[in-house]
C-alpha cells in the first residue's frame, strides 16, 4: 500500500492540493462573509439573505455530479480544473449583478460560484485516492486543514475589498467578489498544470470507471449509508446558522469587521483542527469522532441560540460551531472511503457531496424563513434536533457491533 510519508506521488498530490486549497480558501472565505448581505443589499429585504446560501449550496450540488462523472472517467485534474474556474466566473457574474442592481443575475453568479465548493469537497478525496487505508483520516484532514490559511483570511477582506470595489466603481459589498475570482482562477490553472500524476487516474488499485452517477445508489448501503446521512445533517446545522448569523449581527448593530472576525473564527474552528480529526477517526475510530461531533454541534447551538447582543458569545457559538462540523464531516468522509472499494468510490463520494450540499442548501432557505419569522434562537434550536438521529443511528450501529 501506498504510505503518505514515503510515496513521492502521493507526498506531490497532498502538497498541490493543499496549496491550491489555500488559495481557493480565500476566494470561499471572502464570498461567505458577504453573500447574504449581498443578496439582502440587491433585493432590499432580510428574508433574502438566506437564498445567498441556497444558491451557493445548489450550485455545488448542480456541478458534482458531472464533476464526479468526469473523476471516474478521466480522473481528478480536469474535474477539479471544471470547478474552480466555473467558480471563478460566478464571483464574477455576482460582481455584474451587484454592479446592475439586479438579483436575478446575482444569484445565477452565486449558483456557478458554488462549483468553487465542488471542487473544494473533492479536493479532499483526492487526497485519498492513492492513500494507505490505515491514514485515509490523515491525508484527508491534511487537504481540508490547508483550507485554514485562505479561508480565515478570506472573511477579513471585507474593508479592502470595500477599497478595491471605491476605486474601481463598484458596490463595496461586491469588492470582495474580485478577490474571490481571482482566488479561483488561480486555483483552477494550479490545478491543471501541477496536479501530475492524477490522484485517480494513475491510483495503483482504482482505474477510472466509466459509468454514471446512478451506479452510485447501489453502494448506499450500511456503513456507507450512515457516513452519508452524518455528513448531510451535520451540513445542514452548520449552513443554516452560520448563514444567517451575518445577518442576525449586523440588524443588531455589529460592524463588518466585526461580521468578517466572527466568520473567519467560525471558518477557522472548521478547518484549523482538521488534522486532529484525522488522527482521531484513524486512531479512535470514525464511528466515536462523529459522536464527539455531534455533541459540539450540539454545544454550539445553545451557545450561539442563547446569544441574545452578545457578540462575543455570538464568535464562541460560531467556533465551536466549525469545530463540530470539522469533526464530524472529516470522520464521515473517511468512514465512507474506507467503506468502499476504489473503483466505486468517485461515484458514491459525488452522491456524498449531492447530498450534503442539498442538505444545506435546504437547511438554508428554512433558515431565512425561521429567523425571519421566529428569531435566530428559535433556528439555532432546530438545528439542533438534526443532530439526534445521527446520535440514534451510529449508538445504534455500535450496538448491533457488540452484539456480533
Amino acid at each position: 500500500m501506498n504510505d503518505l510519508t514515503t510515496d513521492p506521488a502521493q507526498k506531490r498530490i497532498v502538497t498541490i492540493l493543499s496549496l491550491v486549497q489555500v488559495i481557493g480558501g480565500i476566494g470561499n472565505g471572502a464570498g461567505l462573509a458577504v453573500g447574504a448581505l449581498l443578496v439582502k443589499d440587491v433585493s432590499g429585504s432580510s428574508g433574502w439573505s438566506g437564498m445567498a446560501v441556497v444558491m451557493l449550496t445548489l450550485g455545488a450540488a448542480a456541478f458534482t455530479i458531472p464533476m464526479a462523472s468526469i473523476a471516474a472517467q478521466r480522473g481528478r485534474r480536469p474535474a477539479l480544473t471544471l470547478g474552480w474556474l466555473s467558480g471563478a466566473s460566478g464571483a464574477a457574474v455576482t460582481v455584474l449583478g451587484a454592479t446592475a442592481d439586479s438579483l436575478p443575475i446575482v444569484l445565477l453568479g452565486l449558483v456557478l460560484f458554488g462549483a468553487s465548493t465542488a471542487a473544494n469537497l473533492q479536493s479532499r478525496f483526492a487526497a485519498v485516492d492513492r492513500a494507505d487505508p490505515a491514514q485515509i483520516g490523515r491525508a484527508l484532514s491534511l487537504v481540508v486543514w490547508s483550507t485554514t490559511v485562505g479561508a480565515v483570511i478570506g472573511p477579513n477582506l471585507t474593508d479592502p475589498g470595500a477599497a478595491v470595489a471605491d476605486r474601481v466603481g463598484i458596490p463595496d459589498l461586491a469588492g470582495p467578489m474580485l478577490f474571490s475570482a481571482a482566488g479561483f482562477a488561480i486555483s483552477g490553472v494550479m490545478t491543471f498544470v501541477l496536479l501530475r500524476p492524477d490522484p485517480l487516474v494513475h491510483a495503483a488499485d482504482a482505474a477510472p470507471v466509466r459509468r454514471g452517477v446512478r451506479a452510485a445508489l447501489p453502494h448506499v448501503r450500511g456503513t456507507t449509508l450512515t457516513a452519508i446521512l452524518a455528513i448531510a445533517a451535520s451540513h445542514a446545522v452548520m449552513v443554516s446558522v452560520m448563514a444567517l448569523t451575518p445577518v442576525h449581527m449586523q440588524d443588531h448593530g455589529s460592524a463588518l469587521k466585526i461580521i468578517g472576525l466572527t466568520i473567519s473564527l467560525h471558518i477557522a474552528g472548521m478547518f484549523a483542527l482538521s488534522p486532529l480529526m484525522g488522527v482521531l477517526s484513524d486512531r479512535w475510530g470514525a464511528g466515536q469522532t462523529i459522536l464527539l461531533g455531534q455533541s459540539i454541534l450540539l454545544l454550539a447551538t445553545f451557545v450561539a441560540g442563547t446569544s441574545g447582543h452578545s457578540e462575543g458569545q455570538i464568535m464562541v457559538g460560531l467556533t465551536l460551531l466549525g469545530v463540530g462540523w470539522s469533526a464530524s464531516v472529516i470522520a464521515g468522509a473517511a468512514m465512507l472511503s474506507a467503506s468502499l472499494e476504489p473503483s466505486v468510490r468517485p461515484l458514491v463520494q459525488g452522491f456524498s457531496d449531492l447530498s450534503m450540499n442539498l442538505a444545506g442548501a435546504f437547511g438554508g432557505l428554512l433558515a431565512g424563513v425561521v429567523v425571519a419569522t421566529a428569531g435566530y434562537g428559535t433556528l439555532n434550536a432546530a438545528a439542533a434536533i438534526l443532530t439526534l438521529p445521527v446520535i440514534a443511528l451510529i449508538a445504534s450501529g455500535r450496538r448491533v457491533a457488540a452484539r456480533v
